[in-house]
């Protein structure tokens, strides 16, 4: 799953538009002061992107990554439900919409979107990049408070990414309940960290409480194995660095790893993975170690050698939150 996620290269134009004719100093500056402020505890009606200066920089700056991740996410359940395709979607919390164009690059055509997000700013432009992807002409932008009182209409597909963080716990529930309630199938992304696991988790038992399956990443329903505190289910999506990525962050690589933690959950038939790759594959002289989150509802490693013949083959090819093992082998 670490492997380069292509940001579609319309998506790129428009966001490196955005930063024209503001001096890069002053965007560096925005995202760093933007990046502080997410760290930190934020009520839901203080809206974090106050005008489009913040706006522009901070999408500019994470609309790659975030499109990555939730591309990802997305990517491991539609191999688990196979053949279906959202007709409608409600992007929960959606800010410039990332999450729109990553629904649109995992199934093509056009469908019904609604992204909903309390940021007026950010709405304003979302819709203006949707312009350049010709299945988000038609999107609507929506401002809502997210939490509390917020009652969806039906959806095939909700999204939640990034944005559960922002929320007490009461509006965490209350969001997950109303995308239970409305959605036939709901992926949630939060940040890669023991936090966002435990938000992950948290939604997760919801979803399962209001009779939806998982799809991924897990291969089971039941209680994840991890013991609470001793560990944290997350994955790895690899993006291409922006001038401003390189600007606030330094380093010379053209690239970062995203890390994020997902459920994606559904009412629908589906065929979640045998196994999946929990770790960073391990390779070693003549054997590859695997850590695995396995179907009987437990994790387990497994070393896989040359005599396995093309296992092991598929075994060095594997990545960070694979199913294992591959199709056909």
């Amino acid at each position: 799953m670490n492997a380069a996620l292509s940001v579609p290269e319309s998506l790129r134009a428009a966001l490196a538009g955005l930063l024209d004719g503001l001096p890069p100093k002053q965007a560096a500056q925005a995202v760093e002061r933007l990046i502080a402020t997410y760290r930190g505890r934020t009520p839901t009606d203080a809206p974090i992107l106050r005008d489009r200066a913040d706006v522009a920089a901070y999408a500019a700056y994470r609309m790659p990554a975030t499109f990555a991740a939730v591309s990802a996410a997305l990517d491991a359940f539609a191999e688990a439900v196979p053949g279906w395709t959202p007709g409608t979607h409600v992007d929960v919390g959606g800010g410039t919409g990332a999450a729109t164009w990553a629904v649109s690059a995992t199934w093509a055509g056009e469908r019904a979107v609604t992204v909903l997000d309390w940021a007026e700013p950010a709405l304003a432009l979302g819709r203006e990049l949707a312009a350049a992807n010709p299945a988000l002409r038609e999107a609507r932008w929506q401002r809502a408070r997210i939490g509390t009182g917020l009652t969806l209409d039906s959806a095939d597909l909700v999204t939640v990414s990034y944005v559960l963080g922002e929320l007490t716990g009461d509006d965490r529930d209350a969001l997950i309940d109303s995308a239970a309630s409305a959605a036939r199938a709901v992926v949630v992304i939060e940040p890669g960290t023991p936090d966002g696991y435990g938000r992950i988790i948290a939604a997760r038992d919801r979803l399962v409480a209001a009779g939806f399956r998982i799809a991924a990443p897990c291969p089971h329903s039941a209680a994840c194995p991890i013991v609470p505190g001793t560990d944290w289910c997350h994955f790895s999506a690899r993006v291409s660095r922006s001038s401003l990525h390189r600007q606030v962050k330094g380093g010379s690589l053209a690239y970062e790893d995203e890390k994020f933690a997902y459920v994606a959950a559904t009412r629908l038939p589906c065929a979640p993975a045998p196994a999946r790759v929990v770790r960073k594959p391990q390779l070693r002289k003549g054997q590859v170690l695997l850590e695995l989150c396995e179907r009987e509802e437990r994790l387990a490693r497994t070393t896989v050698t040359k005599r396995h013949g093309d296992l092991y083959k598929a075994a060095r090819d594997a990545a960070w939150g694979d199913i294992w093992p591959p199709h056909g082998a």
